[in-house]
C-alpha cells in the first residue's frame, strides 16, 4: 500500500503594513497558488471605481477596509464594508463598485 504525502499547513497572515501602490486604481499580491492554479490567495487594494465584471472561478473575500457594491445582471445590489465576508460565484456577471478604499484578502 502507497502512501500519500500530504503536504504540510501553509500559514498566510494578513500583513497589515501592505498597502495599494501609489498612483495604481488596484495593487494585487498573491501569497499562494496551489500547483494546478485553481486555488489561489492573496490581497488587493482598490481605489474607488467601477467595473464590469465576469467571474470564471469563485472567489472568497475578506474585507478589511473600506466599501464595495456588487450589482448583479438581475439589478440585485449587495453592499459589503469592513469586517464583511462574502462569496462570488464562478459565472456571476455583474458591476463591482468601489465605494471607499478598499483592502481585501
Amino acid at each position: 500500500m502507497s502512501e500519500t504525502k500530504v503536504e504540510p499547513v501553509r500559514t498566510i497572515r494578513f500583513d497589515t503594513c501592505v498597502t495599494g501602490e501609489a498612483g495604481a486604481p488596484t495593487t494585487t499580491h498573491e501569497w499562494y497558488s496551489d500547483p494546478s492554479g485553481y486555488f489561489r490567495s492573496g490581497f488587493s487594494a482598490a481605489e474607488p471605481g467601477r467595473a464590469e465584471i465576469h467571474y470564471t472561478k469563485d472567489e472568497l473575500c475578506v474585507l478589511l477596509d473600506g466599501v464595495v457594491r456588487l450589482t448583479d445582471a438581475d439589478g440585485r445590489v449587495e453592499t459589503y464594508r469592513q469586517g464583511d465576508t462574502f462569496l462570488i460565484p464562478k459565472g456571476f456577471k455583474g458591476v463591482w463598485e468601489t465605494v471607499e478604499p478598499v483592502c481585501k484578502f
